[in-house]
């Protein structure tokens, strides 16, 4: 009986082998007879067509060899016949990954990014090597490699974590949240936010400690945890116990531009530091942490391959960035 299943088995990965390359030739015969027909006697036409019909009736049924026949057929006057048109399986491999190039170049450039989260600034929203996905498309369509807009149908929102240009120096990449917008009062008075004089809402949640890449628990920081609110949108933030209260401002953001901050309060250089982000520089919102781990975990040793899986963070996973 399991002999019996196993040749069953076998016999039907062999049909769908047979089945896949006949339905390659198939539509390569077609394609070449419909783009080279003035080069293309009537003679040889007439039969690549009677071998392609033949294969398309082997096909309906379940008689494997006929179907390897039909195909040796096929290939053989399609060899003959249409030789001087078929590609060859380096150029058909050549243009598959020549495609899929141009397709990851265009997603690229217009749809997502990858971005690498490079320093704790943002926890405990983005930790120390975690991997996002940055929507481009968010805000508006720009002309690659450069800071040319085609056009913009939004703009950043109050709360949005947003990829931008570092302003001082447009080959770095940054990463934070957007707290002003364009003519707002802003100021931080003892660590609490304050936009056009009104305090955002927010609540203590609690203590938070972390670490940004050390193994030892002495290098833990402890910090407050709060739920703070900006218009509609909620997000975590953190103030380090072992500093004193900040207060910055007040400042009005300037027309096209943003006020930006790290939700590690502390612990950020932003806009407190050098000042706005134009909308120029913008590159897009982050959208969702798709792969999440420890950098301080590495080393190719096999007890450093043991940590470095010990230290992937499953549960933030395709987790949505707010």
């Amino acid at each position: 009986m399991e002999a019996g299943v196993l040749d069953w088995w076998r016999r039907r990965g062999a049909l769908r082998r047979a089945r896949a390359e006949a339905l390659h030739l198939i539509k390569e015969a077609r394609r070449i007879l419909k783009r080279k027909s003035f080069r293309i006697p009537q003679s040889a036409a007439e039969a690549v067509s009677v071998a392609v019909t033949e294969m398309e009736r082997a096909l309906g049924t379940e008689d494997l060899d006929r179907q390897r026949v039909a195909l040796t057929a096929l290939d053989e006057v399609m060899e003959d016949k249409l030789s001087f048109a078929r590609k060859s399986t380096i150029r058909e491999y050549s243009e598959s990954i020549g495609i899929a190039v141009a397709i990851a170049l265009l997603l690229r450039a217009f749809v997502v990014e990858a971005f690498q989260i490079p320093s704790g600034s943002m926890i405990p929203t983005l930790e120390v090597g975690d991997h996002i996905f940055v929507a481009k498309f968010s805000y508006g369509l720009g002309i690659p490699f450069t800071d040319t807009k085609l056009f913009e149908y939004s703009s950043p929102k109050r709360g949005d974590v947003i990829v931008f240009k570092y302003p001082q120096d447009h080959s770095i990449d940054y990463i934070k949240r957007v707290v002003g917008l364009p003519g707002d009062k802003l100021e931080l008075r003892q660590n609490e936010l304050f936009i056009n004089d009104r305090p955002m809402p927010r609540e203590h949640a609690g203590l938070f400690r972390y670490s940004e890449g050390g193994r030892s628990a002495a290098e833990e920081r402890e910090s407050d945890l709060w739920i703070e609110s900006l218009d509609d949108k909620r997000h975590q933030e953190i103030q380090d116990l072992n500093r004193m209260p900040a207060s910055y401002g007040p400042v009005v953001v300037p027309e096209g531009n943003v006020f930006v901050m790290g939700d590690n309060r502390d612990n950020s250089r932003d806009s407190r530091v050098w000042g706005f982000v134009p909308y120029d520089n913008v590159k897009g919102r982050a959208l969702i942490v798709w792969w999440s781990r420890d950098p301080a975990y590495g080393g190719w040793s096999p007890e450093g391959v043991g940590e470095w899986f010990k230290s992937i963070r499953l549960s933030r996973f395709f987790s949505v960035v707010r």
